[in-house]
Parts: C-alpha cells; structure tokens; sequence
C-alpha cells in the first residue's frame, strides 16, 4: 500500500497507508488524522480538505478540475501547490507523497 506523510501546523509529521484508489482526504479520515474536516465527504463541494503538497509531488498530480480550481481561490493559506485530499487518487506512483496541512481550513481554525 502507498504511504502519504502528513504535517501538521505544529510539524508532525504522520505517516499513513493508503489503498490505490482512495483519496487522500479518505486515507486521513480512516486514520482519524485531525486538520483534515472534509465536511462534505469527499465531493469537492466544500474545500475543507485542503492540504498543500510538497513541491516535487505537487508535478506529479493531474490538473485541477475546474470545481476544485474555483474552491482553492478561497481556502486559507492557499499556496501554489494547494490542492483538496479528495481529489487526490492515490497510486503507487504517489508513494510516499508529502502534503502539509494548514492551521485553518474555510470555516475557520483547526
């Protein structure tokens, strides 16, 4: 199973196993990691799974839909590698993919 390294606003750093074909924002929540709300659950409707990647994965990942482009204008401590958990699919390409998660998310602090 790929693994993801989390970072939380305080630096710890959590690492994770994920399925192939699980998001992310699924992985986190399986694992009760907090920072990551997802109150929608995974539709990318809601933007509060907002996580900003390590910058040598961040070129490894598709192109935003436009739903998910719209929702990162409006995230907190957005950055030019923001991205939502959901829409992260991960593979075995993606092992071992680095992701930080911001001290707020829409809505408010964590």
């Amino acid at each position: 199973m790929p693994t993801a390294h989390f970072t939380d606003s305080a630096g710890t750093v959590t690492t994770i196993e994920i399925k192939e074909g699980h998001s992310l924002m699924e992985g986190a929540r399986m694992h009760g990691l907090e920072g990551i709300v997802a109150e929608c659950g995974g539709g990318a409707i809601c933007g509060t799974c907002h996580v900003q990647v390590g910058p040598e994965w961040f070129a490894q990942l598709p192109e935003p839909e436009a739903s998910e482009a719209v929702l990162l204008e409006m995230v907190p401590e957005r950055s030019g590698t923001s991205r939502l958990a959901c829409q992260i699919v991960m593979h075995a390409g993606l092992d071992g993919i680095q992701v930080a998660i911001p001290s707020e998310q829409i809505g408010g602090a964590i």
